[in-house]
């Protein structure tokens, strides 16, 4: 997919998997680069909670407006247009052996991106 981001909360695999506060703030000034140096982006997929929360803070919308949800697609106006953020349970391998987010519900989620970004060309 062109046009098309997709988003961890933190750029290496912390102790235990779960990434420390410190670690997604430092790690969020890298996303908000990335984002701005995409000038084109039109949708950012957020793989977990914790991505979705550290993409809405680059975005610089309030969290409360944007919740997680899988599958949840928010609207984001931007100086330079319209850009779409897709939320999906994070594709680890606890998640895909315990059911959590299975083949079916990961592809849906890129069907709708792929539709988004179809109509908003």
């Amino acid at each position: 997919m062109r046009d098309a981001l997709i988003s961890n909360a933190v750029r290496c695999v912390p102790p235990a998997n779960k990434p420390e506060p410190q670690e997604i703030t430092t790690c969020r000034q890298f996303l908000i680069r990335t984002i701005e140096a995409l000038p084109n982006v039109r949708a950012i997929l957020a793989l977990g909670r914790i991505a979705h929360e550290s993409a809405v803070r680059a975005l610089g919308e309030p969290l409360a407006r944007l919740p997680f949800g899988h599958g949840g697609e928010h609207l984001v106006r931007r100086l330079d247009g319209q850009l779409a953020l897709f939320d999906s349970y994070h594709c680890s391998r606890y998640n895909t052996n315990t059911g959590v987010l299975t083949p079916d519900m990961f592809r849906a989620v890129f069907a709708r991106i792929r539709a988004y970004l179809d109509v908003s060309a």
